[in-house]
């Protein structure tokens, strides 16, 4: 299995007011990622939902979902001719998918011939639930690549280790997760669960996020992160797991070399073996009274 060069973006919303707009802007990202020498390309969680600004619902939550949903499809076909064009796998972050009465968030991987599978969110955030209705969607997957399998877990769904450790399980040894927070308090929780689970499982977590101020959007008017790849917390690592690590909300790619040997390395033969030693599921606690002697 050889090594992977992945091109994280650190996507800036600005809000292209016009559909050819925001393609021209994809088309740029990929430009540079592949000038990089990347051989996937990720784009955060709801990086699209920038295109509401060029329709009348533009300002109001409901108002952007209907927009952004409504022309998803058209998104899509642009992103898989996008790949074609640039000959390179890309992961253009999450769409809402309207599927019957319920919309989806969704990510697609594309690979370098147009071809796609999609892995759709787990669990909703408050505001996705709430103000969105956003609804669960398949179960966690793994996808078969070039380097071997690979699993996304989006956003949110990386708080949760039962939902990774089911994708590594499958055989993922990177898990990618395009994020969309707009605080540091989110953008924390995303970055030290991504850690977690790049620790217990020794396999590489990586996270691309949405950046930047847009007041005119009322779904993305807040941005705040960096890219970053994290791995395990052991030999043949950074002692604190850190892979790689873009600018706090600088727009801009990120970069990593990755190779699924040294995981493989760290797991046979490292100081710990998390991903050996994971515990089966317990027992119900027990509740347990303090007795006098």
């Amino acid at each position: 299995m050889s090594g992977l060069r992945l091109g994280l973006s650190q996507y800036g919303i600005t809000g292209p007011a016009r559909l050819d707009a925001f393609r021209a802007k994809i088309d740029a990202v990929l430009s540079d990622a592949v000038a990089g020498g990347a051989d996937l390309v990720v784009l955060p969680e709801y990086a699209s939902m920038e295109v509401a600004a060029g329709f009348p619902g533009a300002g109001t939550p409901a108002g952007e979902l209907a927009s952004v949903s409504a022309v998803a499809p058209a998104l899509l076909a642009g992103f898989r001719d996008a790949a074609r064009r640039h000959k390179v796998w890309f992961l253009p972050g999450t769409l809402p998918w309207r599927t019957g009465d319920r919309v989806l968030n969704r990510a697609p991987l594309i690979d370098p011939g147009g071809r796609q599978a999609v892995q759709d969110k787990s669990v909703m955030t408050r505001f996705e639930d709430e103000s969105w209705g956003v609804r669960s969607g398949a179960p966690p997957r793994v996808f078969e690549t070039d380097w071997g399998r690979i699993g996304i877990a989006i956003c949110y769904d990386v708080e949760f280790a039962p939902l990774v450790r089911a994708q590594v399980e499958a055989g993922a040894w990177l898990i990618l997760t395009p994020s969309c927070t707009d605080s540091l308090h989110g953008f924390n929780r995303v970055r030290l669960s991504a850690r977690a689970r790049a620790l217990e499982n020794q396999c590489y977590v990586a996270v691309s996020p949405t950046v930047g101020l847009a007041p005119h959007l009322a779904s993305v008017d807040e941005n705040h992160g960096y890219a970053a790849v994290f791995g395990p917390v052991d030999r043949g690592f950074a002692a604190d797991g850190v892979v790689t690590r873009g600018v706090m909300d600088a727009p801009g790619l990120v970069f990593a070399s990755l190779d699924p040997g040294a995981l493989e390395a760290v797991r046979r033969d490292g100081a710990v073996r998390n991903f050996r030693d994971w515990p089966p599921p317990p027992p119900p606690c027990a509740v347990t009274f303090l007795e006098e002697a």
